[in-house]
């Protein structure tokens, strides 16, 4: 487990860092969306590397890294966008949310994957898109009933998944990366 949570936290640095850079760059402009709009841009971006994922090359030459990178951090904006939506936020208000959403996630992470005993290791990157789509669509089912369930967790237990399974898929490609280097 100190392993995972090592590579967890560099994923997560890793992440952050280009959400602060993307900040800078952009501002705030995503404040506008709402969460159900997240969610359709999220779909976008898991959508695109199961295609990278079964075309096994991609046309504008980027790579399915930035993208579960991408869905890492709108997953936060969205669990922003729930709690805040039409709030007025600065960017150190932003940052401070996108902390403490990462460490809520991490903590989830953790408990899961003592119940789970880490099986996310075996498993293939193409499972953890196929799982992050599933929760895509379950997110967008909620929204549609209104972010009603009966049973079902709810909008920002599905973002956390993703977030989770992101990281996940992330540490299994750096991993693979270094054994073709070796």
């Amino acid at each position: 487990m100190d392993k995972t949570l090592r590579q967890y936290d560099l994923v997560v640095k890793r992440c952050k860092d280009i959400f602060t850079r993307k900040m800078r760059d952009y501002g705030l402009s995503w404040r506008v969306m709402r969460p159900s709009s997240i969610t359709d841009q999220m779909f976008i971006k898991a959508q695109r590397i199961s295609t990278l994922e079964d075309a096994g090359a991609t046309a504008v030459g980027e790579g399915i890294e930035p993208e579960f990178i991408g869905l890492y951090n709108y997953a936060i904006m969205g669990l922003i966008q729930l709690t805040f939506l039409g709030s007025k936020l600065d960017d150190n208000e932003v940052l401070q949310q996108y902390q403490e959403w990462s460490d809520k996630t991490k903590k989830l992470m953790t408990q899961k994957n003592t119940d789970y005993g880490e099986a996310w290791r075996s498993m293939r990157v193409s499972s953890m898109t196929d799982l992050i789509l599933m929760k895509i669509h379950r997110t967008k089912q909620i929204e549609d009933n209104q972010g009603k369930t009966e049973i079902s967790e709810g909008i920002d237990a599905n973002y956390q998944d993703i977030m989770n399974y992101s990281v996940f898929a992330l540490i299994l490609i750096e991993e693979a990366k270094k054994l073709t280097h070796d």
